[in-house]
């Protein structure tokens, strides 16, 4: 139990950013797992327009690192690009 008020207020913050920072986590899975289930190359660009967008914003508030982003990006496009 946290001993000063400080702490305690650093607690509450710390479980909101956990709750935030879970919920942007899953929905970057489910996005990336779209553009990887997608059949037709058009339908598979849209999702990566989408998934490019959200690994962006993550990178920008430090939800995922920007390396990370960019690996992504970077596996995702190559796959899209690869389909026929």
């Amino acid at each position: 139990m946290a001993q000063h008020a400080s702490a305690a207020k650093q607690a509450r913050q710390a479980r909101r950013h956990e709750l935030r920072n879970k919920h942007y986590r899953s929905l970057m899975k489910t996005v990336i797992k779209r553009v990887r289930q997608a059949k037709e190359k058009a339908k598979a660009n849209a999702e990566l327009r989408r998934a490019v967008k959200l690994l962006d914003q993550l990178a920008a508030k430090g939800i995922v690192h920007r390396n990370k982003a960019a690996n992504q990006k970077s596996k995702l496009t190559r796959l899209v690009n690869a389909m026929k």
